[in-house]
């Protein structure tokens, strides 16, 4: 019987369901007035009746089917980077490091699809379940379904999330999650990573060496060399390689840098709450470490607690949560399936869910002083929306991570296509063309010494010996570093709205307009919030086949060559270009590049208008709060452009922080 919990949200309760599963230890509530101002009359009734479903109990546990139309087409299951359309696969959502082929496993598995009909379907269970995608007709029947076979389980509930449009359905399910993260505005700047051995002398020359050539970097991130132990890991500063660490944060600090650490959950004997934490965790070790069960607010708090006074209290501004997946693939590290936890999760359970868990406990250390972090993860979990953390892998495949950054939008996750290493200047620069449209731009050095701009080599890196051509790549790498920053104020907004509807900031095409069905395959290109349209390029490519969504496009970079959309375009691009569109009739709301953000920021506004001239004034409409405080004071700004080309801009309030300026 389908019970409907929130508007177009309805609970669909088979057999008789474990008690330990992702609803039921979620640690955000919905974002019930949300969902309420979506509204009852735009909710279709639930899309599927008890008579459209078959449920059974079998030995291996149980099975649900649910009706698949001939025409229907289905995305999601998290973050999948080997394929896009998921019609007519087999998906097991098992949590691994090492995905390499196209089965379901990820970093971000989530048992979850949306369909072009305008719905979407949430298995809650932690288990790993297998989903059978309409590869196989009925015997006697041409009809396709969606199997769900979920291990070791004697019931499932469903929810079903409805549209009347796709992306609807998917706002739906992010609201239910509990809305979208909203980063500080410091997050969505330049982020450089430290090599994973540097020591405080290192990091901070390379600080003050991006001041000094105005690249505009604004996280620092310091990795495992950081720690007195690691694999398991201590949680303490090693004084050997950071002598006098306080002095040395403050300098960073001095120069404008937000501190991102490096770590990971196992508990090494030598952390200070390992003997407070024994009783909450797991009963197998990791690296001769403690796995906590941050199902239990015990364990929660203990390590919250400590991060909040050993870090959040001290300055840090935010954590890059490692090896939180496990991998089948390279040595079976991890707890195995079988491990036991005190909430009574089992290993399998506690793989899939024990991500956003440990994301949760973490946000938790900064809550108390008000202060928004935004941070990294390699695994995740369902109703991870209102998670200030972005995944990012140890795989490296280009294609890959781009098709990762157009899936994230269906499942509620964040994605970084982090740069590290690089083949060629080329690959380089396409890739940097890739992760600025991305929740965190990032530079992932940990494998170099130097920055890869001034060596792609990883030979020559090590020994120091630049390219002959570094200042050109500098100067490649510095642009595209500038119009990220340029793009922070529309992104900032994007990501408000993400908070306030769910409406994914950064998105696959047929989220949009899922009627036009040359959208369906478009996995190498994204919408970014409302106006901006990008489709980054690999090396070796020369020219770039890509399709317009419907309506017009201006060229970003030539912004008098307007193109009519819905159709598919081929174009030669230099290295500096690549297939970049604003919308035709938009006003965005550009920034001068700052060299970096602080914690409450003033961006200083260049709007510009692409289109043809109107008669009309256009406007824009951003959010506006202090930058970085929870529940700060917020409202909006709008910029107007009349027809003679004048700005002018109107705040909706005139307390709290003014975020933007007309330049």
């Amino acid at each position: 019987m389908s019970e409907q919990v929130f508007p177009g949200v309805y609970r669909l309760t088979l057999g008789d369901p474990e008690r330990l599963t992702p609803v039921s230890l979620r640690l955000a509530p919905p974002a019930a007035e949300a969902l309420a101002l979506m509204g009852r009359e735009t909710a279709p009734p639930c899309p599927m009746t008890e008579s459209q479903l078959s449920f059974r109990v079998t030995p291996r546990g149980c099975m649900a089917e649910l009706p698949l139309d001939g025409f229907e087409q289905l995305y999601g299951f998290g973050l999948q980077l080997k394929s896009f359309v998921q019609t007519g696969k087999k998906k097991t959502i098992r949590v691994n490091a090492d995905p390499v082929a196209d089965t379901g496993d990820s970093h971000a598995p989530i048992p979850y699809y949306v369909s072009t009909e305008g719905y979407a379907v949430l298995a809650d269970t932690a288990r790993q379940v297998s989903f059978y995608c309409g590869a196989n007709d009925k015997v006697g029947t041409s009809e396709r379904t969606v199997a769900i076979d979920v291990p070791g389980a004697r019931g499932l509930t469903l929810y079903i999330f409805t549209g009347p449009t796709m992306l609807d359905a998917v706002r739906r399910y992010n609201l239910f999650s509990g809305g979208g993260a909203l980063p500080p505005a410091w997050g969505l700047g330049i982020w450089y990573r430290c090599h994973t051995k540097a020591r405080a002398a290192e990091a901070e020359r390379f600080a003050r060496e991006f001041r000094e050539k105005e690249l505009p970097v604004t996280v620092l991130g310091l990795e495992p060399g950081w720690h007195t132990a690691a694999y398991s890991t201590s949680y303490r500063w090693n004084e050997e390689n950071f002598p006098e660490h306080e002095a040395f944060l403050a300098r960073l600090k001095g120069l404008g840098y937000q501190i991102n650490l490096w770590e990971h959950v196992f508990v090494h004997p030598t952390a200070e709450f390992y003997d407070d934490i024994m009783p909450y965790a797991g009963d197998y070790e990791v690296w001769h470490g403690l796995t906590p069960d941050f199902a239990l607010p015990e364990a929660r708090e203990i390590f919250s607690g400590y991060h909040r006074r050993a870090f959040a209290e001290q300055g840090i501004s935010g954590f890059k949560l490692d090896e939180c997946d496990g991998s089948d693939f390279t040595g079976g590290w991890s707890y195995p399936n079988c491990a036991r936890f005190p909430s009574g999760l089992d290993g399998e359970q506690m793989h899939n869910l024990i991500g956003l868990l440990y994301q949760h406990t973490v946000r938790q250390a900064f809550d108390p002083a008000g202060r928004r972090t935004w941070g990294l993860v390699r695994a995740s979990s369902p109703l991870a929306a209102p998670s200030p953390f972005t995944l990012y892998s140890d795989l490296y495949q280009h294609g890959d991570y781009l098709r990762g950054l157009v899936n994230m939008g269906f499942s509620g996750l964040l994605w970084t296509p982090e740069v590290r290493d690089a083949a060629s200047v080329e690959d380089l620069v396409r890739r940097i063309q890739t992760v600025i449209f991305s929740p965190v731009a990032m530079i992932n050095a940990w494998p170099f010494p130097y920055p890869p701009w001034m060596q792609v080599n990883s030979t020559l890196n090590h020994q120091g010996i630049p390219m002959e051509n570094q200042t050109e790549a500098e100067g490649y790498c510095r642009d595209l570093f500038r119009l990220r920053m340029a793009m922070i104020p529309y992104l900032y907004t994007a990501f408000a709205r993400y908070a306030a509807d769910g409406t994914p900031p950064v998105r696959a095409l047929v989220l949009d307009d899922p009627e036009d069905d040359e959208t369906w395959t478009v996995d190498d290109a994204v919408l970014i919030g409302s106006d901006l349209y990008a489709a980054p390029m690999t090396a070796g490519q020369t020219a770039r086949r890509f399709y317009l969504p419907r309506g017009r496009w201006a060229d970003y970079f030539a912004p008098e060559q307007i193109l009519e959309g819905g159709k598919w375009y081929t174009f030669d691009y230099p290295l500096e270009r690549f297939p970049f569109f604003v919308r035709s009739g938009a006003l965005i709301p550009w920034a001068e590049p700052l060299q970096t953000v602080p914690e409450h920021p003033t961006f200083l506004l260049r709007p510009k208008y692409y289109g043809p001239p109107t008669e009309q004034p256009v406007s824009v409409t951003l959010y506006e709060d202090d930058g970085g405080t929870l529940g700060a004071a917020h409202g909006t700004v709008t910029l107007t452009r009349d027809p003679d080309g004048l700005v002018t801009l109107a705040r909706d309030r005139t307390d709290g922080h003014i975020l933007y300026r007309l330049a």
